[in-house]
């Protein structure tokens, strides 16, 4: 048991494994007491101290003097007391050196046991007060194995994990490539620290540009954003606090140096850089570029905005699968629902048209309702009363009563739209068309009605275009 060199040990151990030198000492001697007790049962009074002279763990067995023996393992009489202090007295307490040798195998045992976890727990203290400052912080790591698609990273003092989560799509590694990644967060386990890796993490964005961008580094460029697909595209925000420099060229560098590093470590991922705004709408509006915006409509209530773009836009705003919409609505923290100007027309006339069909509504009244906003039934329907006391001459009553017509316009119309689904569902299975004509019988018929027809003085006119032209009696 007794360790020679065990100073010359505990000195490197404190040095690779970073733990500290004391609490590899108070391990050791815990581990002696503990083997002592193995050996010679629970009840003895032992101490184990280390002579950093010597460089050895001593261990000593401490017995009360007293009168007469009860307990010979914890006490002496009077006379072997004198034996190894003349001066003790009855209720001294005596201690002498035990020879750790004597311990046995299963003491010796216990105690490296004990050693062990001692160390580990030392370990994961360390390493735990080492990475928990640093959260947030890009690290470098040299990639160790794999498990179950999660990739273990040697950091050199621990080890660190990548979750598939947290890993870029169709990226791949081998043993022993370089990684750089964000540490996410530091979990302290009883198995030990868990150190999480990410670079999907939009903040491994910024950290990176952070690197490459001395003007973020010094807070004369700020991020004010930033929003990632890993592995397809990325948005950013930027701002300046000095009129004289330019944010998006800062980043961008010269002939693109500063992002193309940044891009290069996201393995080709694109990135547009965009000038943040502190007015909202014309934040969005950096956000979707490159296309052009026509015009913002905006519902605080909500946090959503229409963006209405030309016609030829359209693909261009909405991006690939929706991206460019999607990235600039994360990036903005907006919801926002983006509409060519056709379809915007098409549906301002058919809520127009929607007002027009409610009871009590004229042409008039709807030209008002859709000037305050109110753009169609629905929207009427659910108005609020005061809302509408405030347009000039509508009373309560008659607001009360739109309203009403309103929500009846809005039932007949879905009424009417299930009745449409469920006749046309009824011709599909029958495999019949909607409308199937009825030929007329040849009887003769057709001339007794033109007859008839002369009779009663009325002309058939010819069709123009498909229609027939109305009466005279009928026009209004």
């Amino acid at each position: 048991m007794f360790i020679a060199d065990i100073k010359r040990v505990v000195e490197q151990v404190s040095r690779d494994k970073g733990i500290d030198r004391q609490i590899l000492i108070q391990a050791l001697e815990e581990a002696l007491r503990s083997a002592a007790r193995k050996r010679y049962g629970a009840k003895v009074d032992i101490e184990a101290n280390f002579n950093d002279e010597s460089g050895e763990i001593e261990v000593f067995q401490f017995k009360e003097i007293v009168a007469e023996i009860t307990e010979p393992d914890l006490q002496l009489t009077l006379e072997e007391g004198r034996e190894l202090d003349p001066d003790c007295e009855v209720g001294d307490s005596l201690g002498t050196k035990m020879d750790t040798t004597s311990f046995g195998r299963i003491a010796a045992q216990s105690a490296k046991q004990v050693i062990i976890q001692k160390m580990k727990d030392a370990e994961r203290d360390a390493v735990y007060a080492n990475y928990i400052e640093r959260k947030g912080e890009i690290i470098n790591g040299i990639v160790q194995r794999f498990d179950r698609g999660e990739i273990v990273v040697n950091l050199g003092t621990t080890e660190a994990l990548l979750p598939v989560r947290e890993q870029v799509p169709r990226e791949s590694y081998r043993r022993g490539d370089r990684l750089r990644a964000l540490i996410l967060d530091v979990l302290y386990e009883s198995r030990g620290p868990q150190i999480i890796l990410t670079r999907t993490h939009p903040d491994f964005l910024i950290m990176l540009f952070k690197t490459e961008v001395p003007e973020i580094a010094e807070g004369i460029v700020e991020i004010k954003g930033a929003a990632r697909e890993p592995g397809s595209r990325a948005k950013i925000s930027v701002s300046s606090q000095d009129s004289d420099i330019d944010p998006v060229g800062a980043c961008v560098g010269m002939k693109g140096s500063r992002v193309q590093n940044v891009v290069q470590e996201l393995r080709g991922e694109k990135i547009d850089i965009i000038p943040w705004h502190v007015d909202t709408a014309k934040y969005v509006c950096n956000a979707l570029a490159p296309a052009e915006i026509s015009r913002v409509i905006i519902e605080e209530e909500n946090r959503s905005m229409e963006v209405i773009v030309p016609d030829d836009f359209l693909s261009v705003a909405i991006g690939k699968r929706g991206q460019n919409v999607r990235l600039a609505s994360k990036l903005c923290g907006w919801h926002l629902d983006v509409n060519s100007e056709s379809q915007y027309k098409a549906a301002m006339e058919k809520g127009y048209e929607s007002l027009k069909q409610i009871n009590g509504v004229g042409d008039s009244l709807a030209d008002v309702l859709f000037e305050k906003g109110l753009y169609s039934a629905e929207e009427l329907a659910n108005a609020d009363i005061h809302d509408l006391v405030s347009i000039r001459g509508i009373g309560e009553e008659k607001a009360r009563n739109l309203i009403d017509s309103a929500k009846e316009s809005l039932d007949k119309t879905k009424v009417s739209e299930v009745q449409k689904k469920a006749e046309a569902s009824g011709n599909e299975q029958t495999g019949e068309s909607p409308v199937t004509p009825k030929p007329a019988a040849d009887t003769g018929q057709e001339d007794h009605n033109a007859g008839d027809d002369a009779a009663s003085g009325t002309k058939e006119e010819p069709e123009v275009d498909g229609k027939l032209p109305q009466n005279e009696s009928t026009k209004p």
